[in-house]
């Protein structure tokens, strides 16, 4: 048992000072104050107690490709991870379901769930038809225990093209499954430059039953007139997906403001890294001129610059990575809160709001600013 003493809770609503017990696995009690014998203590004085980020978007068996062999981008490490403070974690493919598969991913999200976090996956990948496991979408996320629904990519260059019928029909795939498993079942949707946009899941909702929130697009914050068609799917009852800044752009927290600024609820809005996915840029002709890898500490990153410099109250600034999250992937009675009978994902930040200590299912990852616990060959 670990008995956090007299530190100041954001769950991520602010409860002020309290004790918070860990035992087992789950958060045990919250109250003002606790002696708990044999529990170790940790004292929380002048620091700050969150549920653990959930990261929706991460290249767990490494992105990118793009650029040939060479610019395969490496997986993800469990330190590199903690380092971001992410306790759970949602892997997927991208541009590359070729060279690796939803074999491997589940294999890795497995590997990452014995290292000490929780861990889930995407079926699919940008291609249609879509690269599975089991030769099924629906049996995929229906019977693979990690799988909570497909992934796509449309508007994009890279993207298969598919038509609004082929839309449809996955989106209906993801959804029966999630319905006979007790899953989501939704399609993300990485998004591309194309004008098109959101036109086409705007004619699904439109012309079908398909309900809104089977559908997820993400990188939304990659062009203004993709964010501004964003906002609108937001408004209509859809969820959207920010993507870290890379260095130079606008951090998610400008996107954030100016949706909080017109009034828009932001409820359904989340925040994910793309961490060791690739980013890459491309001339008029088409041809690669820049590629780089997305660090998976970047929604750390964006939390902090949200509180320093957007002065976003904590509680508002967390949810973007926790609850928001936790609610989108239907994982809110384990995940994405500080509750007594939760799963014990916590992080704890010193006055400086650097992270401190990090705790997965009860067990400390992270201590004093360094990682305990590392990957099996780390």
């Amino acid at each position: 048992m670990i008995l956090i003493q007299q530190v100041h809770v954001y769950a991520p609503q602010d409860l002020g000072i309290k004790d918070v017990l860990l035992a087992g696995t789950k958060i045990e009690r919250i109250a003002d104050h606790m002696e708990i014998a044999g529990a170790e203590i940790i004292d929380g004085r002048g620091k700050s107690l969150t549920p653990g980020f959930i990261d929706q978007h991460v290249h767990i068996t490494g992105g990118g490709g793009e650029g040939s062999f060479h610019t395969k981008a490496p997986e993800v490490k469990l330190s590199e991870l903690l380092k971001g403070g992410i306790t759970t974690v949602l892997g997927l493919l991208g541009t590359d379901g070729f060279s690796r598969n939803v074999e491997n991913l589940v294999a890795k999200a497995k590997a990452l769930k014995e290292e000490g976090i929780s861990a889930y996956t995407l079926t699919g990948s940008y291609t249609y038809p879509s690269v599975t496991l089991s030769g099924d979408i629906k049996k995929d996320i229906m019977f693979i225990d990690e799988m909570l629904g497909v992934k796509l990519a449309i508007s994009d260059h890279r993207s298969s093209q598919i038509t609004l019928a082929e839309l449809n029909h996955i989106a209906s795939d993801a959804r029966v499954a999630g319905m006979l498993s007790g899953k989501p079942g939704f399609v993300t949707l990485h998004m591309g430059d194309d004008h098109a946009a959101l036109s086409m899941v705007r004619e699904s909702v439109n012309t079908t039953t398909i309900p809104i929130t089977s559908f997820r697009p993400t990188h939304v914050n990659r062009n203004p007139y993709l964010y501004e068609e964003s906002l609108g799917f937001l408004e209509m009852g859809g969820y959207i997906d920010l993507t870290c800044a890379l260095p130079g752009d606008d951090p998610c927290a400008e996107f954030v403001k100016q949706a909080l600024d017109r009034g828009i609820d932001t409820r359904r809005m989340t925040i994910s890294s793309d961490g060791q996915g690739s980013y890459s840029d491309y001339d008029e002709d088409g041809n690669l001129t820049k590629i780089g890898v997305a660090s998976v500490a970047a929604m750390l990153e964006e939390f902090q610059i949200m509180v320093r410099q957007y002065h976003f109250p904590m509680e508002l600034a967390l949810t973007y990575m926790t609850s928001n999250v936790a609610e989108a992937l239907a994982i809110q009675n384990l995940k994405g809160y500080l509750k007594a009978g939760w799963d014990a994902d916590a992080l704890l930040f010193d006055e400086q709001l650097e992270l401190d200590s990090v705790f997965a299912k009860g067990r400390q990852m992270m201590k004093n600013h360094e990682v305990l616990i590392k990957g099996t060959f780390e």
